[in-house]
């Protein structure tokens, strides 16, 4: 097997699966999810993982499966060892790595955690070559995804970054982005993540993480947050890779859609919709589904106020579909926390708008910053003198 080719190796997909099990929200999904599970534990041996998944309840404990999995990697165990032996006897340094990467990749294949990253880290001090080294990290980064380390992550993220810079080819620097990008949307990190994903829009290879169908949606998700106007229309709505999936996301089209179109009543209900069946469903985005919803409101109540000086609450809540009593009570809600810049006239039924003058803010900000900064100052002197 040639070295440039990466194996799938966590299944993430089974980390998903086992999610949705785990999430009693989700019961309508669990069947599916149940037997794709099972399914995929069978496949890939993964008789440390079944244990795990059957001591949380998620799926039914089956002696004759456990037996039948912990005799196959038993069996297969065996031969990388003596692989590895026989190595070291008789071989070179190259023939070495290659063994001990196998018996890593097996270990990492079957879901033995703690084993699989002290093999991956053992096989790393004997790789030689940036390609075959970041391969290795990338590996050790995909361990953290499945097993929802952030820790693992974020150490091998690093690493990963670092031989990028020392050596690594065109190819890892582009799937190091879906890395990153993933892991930033995994924190919360909307804005850097979906400007990663959305520079590995047409140099995607990171079939071994995601698919490229679910790629395209959390760019999708990740960007239209974060992006203005004109840049919607440019980097989502008219990228052929993105059309390419739409039609199969029927849901995210008409999000993207009617907020770029100013449709707020459809986009709405896009929102609703897209929560229900790609938010809180997703491994990855259900800790920010609440978080996402709220932000996307405000990006459209905004949108509909930069048009006006004012418009009537029965307009406003018209033209999102909602009633007034609702249109009233979010945005008094996200005008006390400073998020939207008008104020409500009850007695006419009124909604003003009152953005600062861009002069105006740009002034109060470097006043803002510049306190902050003299503050830090002030501390520093004391502790130096």
């Amino acid at each position: 097997m040639s070295e440039e080719v990466v194996l799938p190796i966590p299944n993430l997909e089974l980390a998903q699966h086992y999610f949705v099990l785990s999430s009693p929200q989700l019961s309508q999904l669990h069947e599916n999810a149940r037997k794709e599970l099972i399914a995929g534990i069978q496949a890939d041996e993964m008789a440390p993982y079944y244990r795990l998944v059957i001591s949380t309840g998620a799926l039914p404990s089956d002696q004759t499966i456990l037996e039948s999995l912990e005799n196959a990697n038993k069996e297969e165990l065996a031969k990388l060892d003596e692989r590895v032996a026989e190595a070291e006897k008789q071989e070179g340094e190259s023939d070495i790595a290659d063994a001990l990467k196998a018996r890593a990749n097996y270990l990492t294949k079957i879901g033995d955690k703690d084993k699989s990253i002290e093999a991956q880290k053992v096989a790393l001090e004997k790789t030689a070559g940036a390609g075959s080294r970041i391969d290795v990290v990338l590996t050790l980064i995909r361990i953290g995804f499945f097993f929802g380390d952030n820790t693992l992550v974020t150490e091998n993220m690093a690493k990963a970054e670092a031989l990028v810079e020392e050596g690594g080819d065109w190819d890892r620097r582009n799937r190091l982005k879906v890395y990153r990008g993933l892991h930033l949307l995994s924190v919360r990190q909307f804005k850097r993540g979906g400007e990663l994903l959305l520079d590995a829009l047409s140099t995607f290879t990171a079939t071994e993480l995601i698919s490229y169908n679910d790629f395209v949606v959390l760019t999708v998700i990740g960007n239209v947050l974060t992006l203005d106007r004109p840049d919607l229309k440019k980097k989502l709505i008219g990228a052929p890779e993105v059309n390419q999936v739409l039609p199969e996301m029927p849901i995210l089209a008409d999000l993207i859609k009617s907020l770029y179109d100013s449709h707020y009543d459809k986009f709405f209900v896009a929102l609703a919709t897209l929560e229900q069946t790609l938010l809180l469903p997703s491994r990855l985005l259900s800790p920010h589904a609440r978080f996402y919803v709220r932000e996307m409101r405000i990006l459209a109540y905004n949108q509909l106020l930069q048009s006006y000086r004012s418009l009537t609450l029965d307009s406003m809540a018209r033209s999102f579909g909602v009633s007034i009593e609702f249109i009233d009570n979010e945005l008094s809600r996200f005008i006390a926390s400073g998020r939207l810049h008008c104020t409500i006239d009850k007695v006419n039924g009124l909604v003003e708008t009152n953005r600062p003058a861009v002069k105006q803010s740009q002034y109060e900000t470097v006043v803002r910053q510049g306190d902050i900064l003299l503050n830090s100052v002030q501390r520093l002197s004391k502790v130096l003198y």
